[in-house]
């Protein structure tokens, strides 16, 4: 078979025979050629040996670095029994942490994708949308978010994980398990940041209904639930208007759809209790691989200015009542009557506020004077002794072992004809 050169190559050759035969010294043939007296002198017994072919590059049989084939075997064995559905990157954390095999992560995805394991993803077009800088500040503005999605992979029930991400650092400061987006759950969630971090500057979230609603008054908008807490908190709410303008927990959403349910799996989590108490850790070790340092060190968190008891109240859901003349109001389709010491006239037509806490429990104030409540009986008007699904242990257990069997009346053929005379 005829070999074929190309014009560099003959180049080349040309150069070797001209030092060959005096006609170049050896230095400036080097020098032409870009390469070493040393090297040159190796062409040359090369070409001396193999003829004009010994000027073609040889082919690379392997390199010193390379893993051993029982190396590789073990590697993919592991991915194909333990992480078969995690990506590269993921799946090179997990067998250092948990098989101790250290492979670096683009090896294992040239691995993968050679034994079918893995796909890649393939990009899809979208819409341009300019990229906006980052707040400067940790603390300057925290994005806010729902996530529904099978967190459990069937092992329970979807849920929505609630997540707040501070825009500066990409940190996750805040974040629950929820059997769905609430109010509550938003409460539940802000507690835990403010507790750790203090007060922000401002929330951003989407245009749900939680945070901006279209019922008017007059023509002015009301404030929600958690809208209202903000503000009393002096935080301001930016509703965005594209899931893009809040891309940081957009995108933190979906690195966690991948990572923390496969998290979750390997611990055995299948409830939100357990979860919930999970995520601190979680949180520490996401924090720790992809936040990144703010533009100014300076934390613009500020710390909250009241006690717990009052930060509970305004994280609740408030509602305003008037009451009647025997102090009773209705909330929730529930009687309710104030309990005070002596006759209670001065409560009269009272307009009072009820807290409704994210924990199922009410408080009922005057002014600041906390009232105390006793549920009613709609059809007693009496206080209700037990809920109505342990209404027959009560009987069972309280009322019929203390009633006389002398005093029942028999029941069957032997039960007395009762009429009206």
């Amino acid at each position: 078979m005829e070999t074929l050169y190309s014009e560099a190559e003959m180049e080349k050759l040309k150069i070797l025979d001209d030092i060959k035969r005096g006609l170049l010294r050896q230095g400036e043939g080097a020098a032409e050629l870009g390469l070493s007296a040393r090297q040159v002198r190796r062409l040359q017994a090369r070409i001396s040996v193999e003829g004009p072919s010994g000027i073609k590059r040889r082919a690379i049989s392997g390199s010193n670095r390379a893993h051993s084939e029982g190396f590789k075997a073990r590697v993919l064995e592991a991915v194909r029994n333990r992480y078969a559905d995690f990506g590269p990157t993921l799946a090179s954390e997990k067998l250092l942490e948990n098989e101790g095999l250290k492979i670096n992560k683009e090896t294992l995805r040239q691995w993968m994708i050679a034994d079918a394991l893995w796909s890649g993803k393939i990009r899809k077009s979208s819409p341009l949308h300019q990229s906006r800088q980052r707040r400067s500040c940790f603390g300057e503005l925290v994005q806010i978010d729902g996530s529904h999605h099978d967190w459990f992979e069937g092992r329970r029930a979807k849920c929505c994980l609630l997540v707040f991400v501070d825009d500066a650092t990409s940190r996750i400061v805040s974040m629950r398990f929820e059997e769905s987006e609430t109010t509550a759950g938003y409460f539940r969630a802000m507690e835990s940041h403010l507790e750790q971090h203090g007060l922000p500057l401002a929330y951003y979230s989407d245009r749900h209904s939680i945070f901006k609603t279209t019922r008017t008054t007059d023509g002015y908008y009301q404030a929600t639930e958690l809208h209202r807490a903000m503000k009393d908190l002096g935080i301001e709410l930016i509703c965005a208007y594209s899931p893009q303008a809040k891309g940081r927990v957009e995108r933190a959403n979906q690195t966690l759809q991948d990572r923390l349910i496969k998290e979750m799996r390997l611990r055995g989590i299948c409830d939100i209790a357990t979860a919930n108490a999970y995520l601190p850790a979680f949180i520490e070790k996401y924090n720790q691989k992809f936040a990144v340092d703010a533009a100014n060190p300076k934390d613009l968190h500020r710390d909250v200015p009241i006690d717990a008891q009052r930060l509970r109240r305004i994280l609740s859901h408030h509602v305003t009542r008037k009451l009647s003349k025997n102090l009773e109001f209705s909330l929730e389709g529930q009687a309710y009557q104030v309990q005070v010491p002596g006759k209670g006239y001065r409560y009269q037509n009272k307009k009072v506020t009820i807290y409704q806490h994210y924990t199922g429990a009410i408080e009922v104030m005057l002014g600041e004077e906390v009232l105390s409540v006793m549920a009613l009986d709609r059809v007693t008007r009496g206080p209700i002794l037990a809920d109505r699904k342990d209404l027959d242990h009560v009987f069972d257990q309280e009322i019929f072992p203390k009633i006389n069997p002398d005093f029942l009346l028999p029941t069957g053929s032997t039960a007395p004809s009762l009429s009206c005379a």
